[in-house]
């Protein structure tokens, strides 16, 4: 996996309006434009609402094969990144992406460990402010990139532990699959379950032959991801 920014990795793109599935989004030089508070609640009322009681290793495993068969479902193709701090736990690229979206997945992955908040979520509030992230807070865009694929992972009762990321789609769609996958996630921790993806019962995170793996690399791509 390379590990540099190279020429695929622009700096943070020029301002558009957000795609939130039908609802209007928030453009830079226009400030606010309709719904846009009403998406940045709605967005601040999932993250209230998605809390784990725990999260160990074996929970990265489920929650990493839940969204790798929403993923294949919908013939997306995304690469699934799930952290706990400083800990890689879980990763992979479905057919179609590139190292371009480890770049995006790490960038994304910063703004949640910064500011404790989803990586769309954050985005849309500087956006609120007119601003572009890198205006707003001085952080260097090419290490720092606030669009949506990114969430907390947050245990009651202890605070934000890691990040789970997707990239590959539009930003507000990569924030929508996470979103499904941990709200599945959650109810079942809830319920008192620990079932796993039907997939996990082959082999477990760390079994030769089993173990989730990166994808060619693939060039070009400087789309949003």
């Amino acid at each position: 996996m390379s590990h540099g920014l190279g020429p695929v990795q622009p700096p943070e793109p020029a301002p558009v309006p957000v795609n939130d599935g039908g609802k209007r989004g928030i453009g830079m030089a226009g400030g606010a434009l309709p719904h846009s508070v009403d998406l940045i609640a709605r967005l601040e009322a999932e993250q209230r609402k998605l809390i784990l009681t725990r999260f160990d290793h074996d929970d990265a495993w489920r929650l990493g094969l839940l969204l790798v068969g929403l993923a294949r479902a919908r013939g997306a193709a995304v690469t699934i990144d799930i952290r706990h701090g400083r800990q890689q736990l879980f990763h992979y690229a479905l057919p179609g992406t590139s190292a371009d979206n480890d770049a995006w997945i790490r960038r994304k992955s910063r703004i949640v460990t910064r500011f404790g908040a989803s990586s769309y979520l954050v985005g849309l509030r500087h956006r609120l402010a007119g601003r572009t992230s890198a205006d707003e807070t001085g952080l260097n865009p090419r290490r720092y990139a606030a669009y949506g694929g990114s969430f907390p992972l947050t245990i009651a009762g202890v605070g934000v532990v890691g990040t789970v990321t997707v990239s590959g789609l539009p930003q507000a769609d990569d924030h929508r699959l996470v979103v499904e996958a941990l709200q599945d996630f959650v109810a079942d921790q809830h319920d008192g379950s620990r079932s796993l993806p039907k997939e996990a019962t082959s082999g477990r995170a760390g079994d030769e032959g089993s173990q989730p793996r990166e994808r060619g690399e693939q060039f070009g791509s400087s789309r949003v991801r």
